[in-house]
């Protein structure tokens, strides 16, 4: 993958997640052209002046919605990788507001398909979640349908060259609507509500999430779920972490909740390659076997009843990285 010579798109690009990516390819990889693309005009005029354009000539803003298709044959004109990260993701929200999340984190995901395949974009790479494997919420059942639908794409490009893959990890710390901005706005009153004592997730910081998506940018064959081999935290940890004088009040788990995270279950685990530094999950149906890809990329076969869990990590947050990983 040749960054410099390439147009990269990101849709969603004006979220934590997308500024962040603009930030490392701009600084880093210089692409040829970067071209956010997001339904907000506000927020992308805040982005403009983030990133001024007498400095990035490169980068330019495009308004639009993954909903609408049109704009998105548009926006995916001339384009040589998309980033997709666009999703509605709020848990109560997706729980109120049913439909409204299906059409953009499921519907939006085939229109973004279609448009990558008939523009002759080469590599498309889309966020998901933890929430997505074995999901109990709408969220998690909207992205885990937008995975699917990436990874089947790959059975119906035709002769077109499009390669498709996703991208999935637990909490990022500090994006927008986590629990780290909630807990310091909430430590100046002297008390923090918890859920369960119990609860673990996993971590992980913006740079790291953007570092591993360029990563797998560059080493996807087009089908494959990859997860990063990332550490877990208690939630008690983090609050300790964030305001350890502070009265914890433990309120009970909130619809849609579980008190553990799981990102590979034990089904997908029989696919699954496992390497230094992450897993890939592969395709049940594309031909992509695990014996031939370890034969081409190492690594090795996950052993038969493996859980990536939050609960069952071998990797723990102590409450001082959580510190430095916040400030």
């Amino acid at each position: 993958m040749n960054w410099q010579t390439s147009t990269v798109l990101i849709t969603g690009g004006t979220g934590s997640f997308g500024k962040k990516f603009t930030e490392i390819m701009l600084r880093d990889y210089r692409p040829k052209k970067l071209i956010v693309f997001s339904r907000d005009e506000l927020k992308q005029f805040e982005m403009r002046h983030l990133f001024p354009e007498e400095r990035h000539r490169n980068l330019r803003f495009f308004i639009g919605d993954v909903r609408d298709r049109d704009r998105l044959y548009r926006a995916f004109d001339g384009v040589d990788v998309v980033i997709h990260a666009a999703a509605l993701k709020q848990v109560p929200t997706a729980e109120y507001n049913p439909l409204e999340v299906i059409r953009t984190n499921i519907l939006g995901a085939a229109n973004v398909i279609d448009a990558a395949i008939d523009r002759n974009v080469t590599h498309v790479l889309a966020l998901s979640t933890d929430k997505a494997a074995s999901p109990i919420n709408l969220y998690g059942a909207t992205k885990l349908c937008s995975d699917k639908l990436f990874v089947a794409g790959n059975s119906y490009v035709g002769e077109h060259s499009t390669r498709f893959g996703v991208v999935r990890y637990g909490n990022v710390v500090g994006s927008r609507g986590s629990v780290v901005p909630f807990f310091l706005k909430m430590r100046d009153s002297g008390r923090l509500p918890i859920t369960d004592e119990r609860m673990t997730r996993f971590w992980i910081t913006l740079d790291q999430g953007v570092e591993f998506v360029i990563g797998c940018v560059e080493r996807m064959e087009g089908g494959e779920l990859f997860v990063p081999k990332i550490p877990s935290m208690r939630i008690v940890d983090l609050a300790r972490a964030i305001a350890p004088d502070c009265t914890l009040d433990f309120v009970g788990i909130r619809p849609g909740e579980k008190i553990h995270e799981v990102m590979i279950t034990e089904d997908d685990s029989r696919n699954t390659v496992e390497f230094d530094a992450y897993y890939a999950i592969l395709p049940l149906f594309k031909g992509m076997t695990v014996d031939g890809y370890i034969k081409r990329h190492g690594g090795q076969r996950c052993p038969e009843g493996f859980r990536f869990g939050s609960d069952t990590n071998t990797r723990w947050v102590t409450r001082e990285e959580l510190r430095r990983m916040i400030e």
